[in-house]
């Protein structure tokens, strides 16, 4: 089956794949070719593709999925693979966040894009760190 990762920027990922698990908002969901119909909302988490013996991860933030029997297509605001995390901009990313938190300055509306800011770097932070073990 198809599997596509869609952005606001553009495809993020598009594979024929084996099976797929996604971090669907109520948990963890496995898809298989020839998956009846489901539309769904993701969670925060890892889409994992697994083809052959090889799995391709991403990291995503929240986004829904299209489920067809010979498709699997995934609308989300960010997505990006383990490799194309640089761990160092992710933790600069984190103390500034951190940072601008602790001076209580912020309108509500700079405080929900900090915290969004700080949420999106400790998800990239967790998800490289937890691949290394």
């Amino acid at each position: 089956m198809k599997l596509e990762v869609v952005t606001p920027q553009g495809q993020v990922y598009s594979q024929d794949v084996d099976m797929v698990t996604l971090p669907g908002a109520e948990g963890e969901m496995g898809i298989y070719p020839q998956h009846a119909p489901l539309i769904t909302l993701l969670g925060e988490g890892e889409i994992v593709a697994k083809r052959g013996g090889q799995e391709d991860r991403l990291l995503v933030t929240r986004g829904c999925a299209e489920i067809l029997p010979d498709k699997v297509s995934i609308l989300t605001v960010f997505a990006v693979d383990e490799a194309n995390i640089d761990e160092k901009k992710a933790d600069e990313a984190r103390a500034r966040a951190e940072a601008r938190l602790k001076k209580n300055d912020l309108s509500p509306e700079e405080n929900a894009l900090v915290q969004a800011a700080l949420t999106h770097s400790l998800a990239q932070l967790n998800f490289k760190r937890r691949k290394r073990g």
